[in-house]
Formats: C-alpha cells, sequence, structure tokens
C-alpha cells in the first residue's frame, strides 16, 4: 500500500476525531426508535453537507434515509460504506449504532479525502439506513436496487465484545400470528368460549418442543403482543411477534414451515381461526463475507497488533442478525466485527454504556482506519478486485 495513501488516511480520521466524537455522544444520548431517528438524521445530513458531499435526502421513501456520495471518476470503482443510528427500546444504543455511525463517518471522509488528492479513482457513497433493529432499512435500498446500482462493494464495521470476521451472522424472518376465538364468562359459562389465549400458549409450547429437532443454530423466539383483557373473561383474541433464525437464508426457508405448524396445530386443537403474516419486507439475510476482503482488512488491523481466533473457531460463534446480509447477496461485502473492552453482550445496558467511552471511540477510528485501507485497496489493484468478484460470484455454501 501507497504510504502516501495511508499517511492520507490517517490524518483525515486524527482531524475529525473530535467531531465524530461529538456526533457519537449526540446520537448516543438521544436514542431513536427505527424510522423515527430524526435527530441523528439531521446531525447526520448536514454535517454530510458541509463535507461537500451531494446528499440523496429521504431515501427509497423511508423518512430519515439518505445517501452521501462524492466521486472524481466515472469510471472509478465505486465503494459503499454504511452508518446506523437507530436505538432498542428501553436500552437505549445497547448494540453501539452511535459509534456505527462513526465508522461508517470516518471511512467515507477518508475516501474522499483520497480522491480530492488524486491518490484514488471513483466514487464513495455513504448509505444512512433507519430501522437496523426493527423494519430493517437496508431492505429497502436493496429491494430499489440502489446498492448494485450506486456501489461495487460495500463494508460496514459492527461493535462487539472481540474482533472477528467469520462469526454467523443468522438469516432471520418475522412473524406476526393472531388467534381468532369467542369471549365467554370465565366462571359462569367456559364451554361457550373458544380460547384464543389457549392456543397461544400451545403454540408456544409446541415451539419449545420443536427446538429439540431443529439445528443448533436456528433460533426461535417470540412475545405475546396481546394476552387478552381479564381474567374472568375468555380471550376472543390474542397475537404474538416471532423470530426465526437460520444460518442461511436456505436453511430459513425450510424452518419456517416449521414454525406455521406449531401454531396451526394449536388453532385446530383450540377451534380458533388463525392469521400468520411474516415481514412484507422480506427476510433479513445472513452475511456473506467476501474473503478477499476481509483477508486484506485482517492484515490491517494484524498491523495495529489486533489478533483474532481461527476461522474455524469463528465461524463456531452465532452472533445475531443484520439487514447488512441483504446487501452482501448484491454486491461483495465485508461486515467485521471489532471489539470495544467489554465483556458486556450487545442488546445490555451495560454494552450501550460501553458505546459511549473514549475508547471505544478510539477503538471504532482504529478498526474505520483499517477498512478504508481496505477500501483504498480494492478500489486501486485490479488483480485483488477480480479476486474480490470471484469470491462474490462462487456464492455463498447454502
Amino acid at each position: 500500500m501507497n504510504n502516501d495513501i495511508k499517511q492520507s488516511i490517517t490524518n483525515t480520521i486524527n482531524s475529525v476525531d473530535k467531531e465524530l466524537r461529538e456526533i457519537s455522544l449526540k446520537i448516543h444520548d438521544d436514542p431513536e426508535l427505527g424510522n423515527k431517528e430524526f435527530h441523528a438524521y439531521k446531525i447526520l445530513t448536514e454535517y454530510l453537507e458541509k463535507k461537500g458531499f451531494e446528499m440523496t435526502h429521504k431515501a427509497v421513501g423511508l423518512e430519515t434515509a439518505f445517501m452521501a456520495t462524492f466521486s472524481n471518476s466515472k469510471t472509478g470503482r465505486r465503494v459503499g460504506f454504511v452508518c446506523e443510528y437507530d436505538a432498542l427500546p428501553g436500552v437505549g444504543h445497547a448494540c453501539g449504532h452511535n459509534i456505527i455511525t462513526v465508522q461508517g463517518l470516518a471511512c467515507a471522509l477518508s475516501l474522499k479525502a483520497l480522491m480530492e488528492q488524486g491518490l484514488v479513482q471513483g466514487t464513495v457513497v455513504l448509505f444512512g439506513t433507519p430501522a437496523e433493529e426493527s423494519t430493517s432499512g437496508k431492505i429497502n435500498f436493496v429491494k430499489e436496487g440502489v446498492v448494485k446500482d450506486s456501489v461495487d462493494y460495500a463494508m460496514m464495521l459492527h461493535p462487539l465484545t472481540q474482533d472477528g470476521l467469520y462469526n454467523q451472522m443468522l438469516a432471520l424472518d418475522s412473524c406476526d400470528i393472531e388467534f381468532f376465538g369467542k369471549a365467554s364468562h370465565a366462571g359462569m359459562a367456559p364451554w361457550n368460549g373458544v380460547n384464543a389465549l389457549d392456543a397461544m400458549i400451545q403454540g408456544f409450547d409446541s415451539i419449545g418442543l420443536l427446538r429439540q429437532q431443529v439445528l443448533p443454530t436456528d433460533r426461535l423466539h417470540g412475545i405475546i403482543t396481546n394476552g387478552g383483557k381479564a381474567a374472568n373473561v375468555i380471550p376472543d383474541y390474542t397475537s404474538a411477534h416471532f423470530y426465526a433464525r437460520s444460518l442461511t437464508r436456505n436453511q430459513l426457508k425450510e424452518l419456517k414451515p416449521r414454525v406455521e405448524n406449531c401454531f396451526k396445530a394449536a388453532a385446530i386443537a383450540s377451534g380458533c381461526e388463525i392469521k400468520i403474516k411474516w415481514s412484507s419486507m422480506g427476510p433479513v439475510e445472513d452475511v456473506f463475507m467476501n474473503d478477499a476482503m476481509a483477508m486484506k482488512y485482517k492484515h490491517y488491523m494484524e498491523q495495529e497488533g489486533i489478533k483474532f481466533l481461527p476461522r474455524s473457531e469463528e465461524e463456531q460463534i452465532t452472533s445475531g442478525s443484520t439487514d447488512m446480509g441483504n446487501f452482501s447477496y448484491v454486491v461483495p461485502t465485508i461486515h467485521p466485527g471489532y471489539g470495544i473492552h467489554t465483556t458486556a453482550a450487545n442488546h445490555t445496558k451495560e454494552f450501550a454504556k460501553a458505546a459511549r467511552t473514549e475508547v471505544a471511540h478510539q477503538d471504532t477510528l482504529r478498526a474505520a482506519k483499517c477498512l478504508a485501507l481496505t477500501a483504498a485497496e480494492v478500489m486501486m489493484d485490479d488483480a485483488l478486485y477480480k479476486q474480490v468478484v470471484a469470491d462474490f460470484e462462487k456464492g455463498k455454501p447454502q
């Protein structure tokens, strides 16, 4: 790698360190749920406009989505980075989306500076993607064809307890389940009722039994969102929200009918009517890590003193799910995890606290530097890009 490029990326990230820290704290301290990230959206779009990016507001029909683009060549390669900025109900930024925003900004600004200095030729796009924790805004970018039309490869970092490349990010789909029964006085004439809560509980029990028969990498979990209104009334309506996850999108397709049958059987047994509706946006797909780009990123992180587990051990670690997986099936993508000096698991108050620390901010900038170096090398090196494409076209084993 050209020393001028390394120095430029380092200088750019150092120059915006304090600005990015301020943005991170503002987003962290005002946690907004998915599709309602209006404050974060305003902070980010105003900042990027000031930095000279061409902005697309309310991208793909989402109020809090954006694209920030800079280019110095119509023929050069196009890299996409990603920001997330939604929080979780009750625990705030317990997945560290405030620092995910930082890594996206740092990388985009670094590539823009390289282009302005004439060190690389190409295009950088920063996708602002809302609602990763709920309605999965990246799916909108994919379905609209924007990702494939805008970039040749994509990258994003995610804070975790340790650095990793091949932790399993699962395919996921969610469904709403409704049972419709008949109300009756629970003490006076329960036999006249059709108990929608009994149906729901039986469905949950069947899911519990199903867990023994599914793959160890499958995950089934949900909550009852309406369990009835009064203990002395046979519930005539109940509802639940459920997640099904699998190692790959093909395995998920096989799992979903088995989930449905658990609840359909409960409807038959109880005499209820049932309605099952899977997400209208379709599933969140598993992450298809591009090996060529992953190895380059690993190389740069190792130069920073970071150590990784062997791939065979990383692949035994099941993380969660991310709509970055949907990006990864339309363009070559990497989605490395990086440690932020905490033992707390994601989606906990302790992780939210860790994501606010200065050490986590510096961990983010270090990883972002390595990601930006990787992006620049892919942009410049024809042989490397050829391998990136070959790895992508080979596909992911299902």
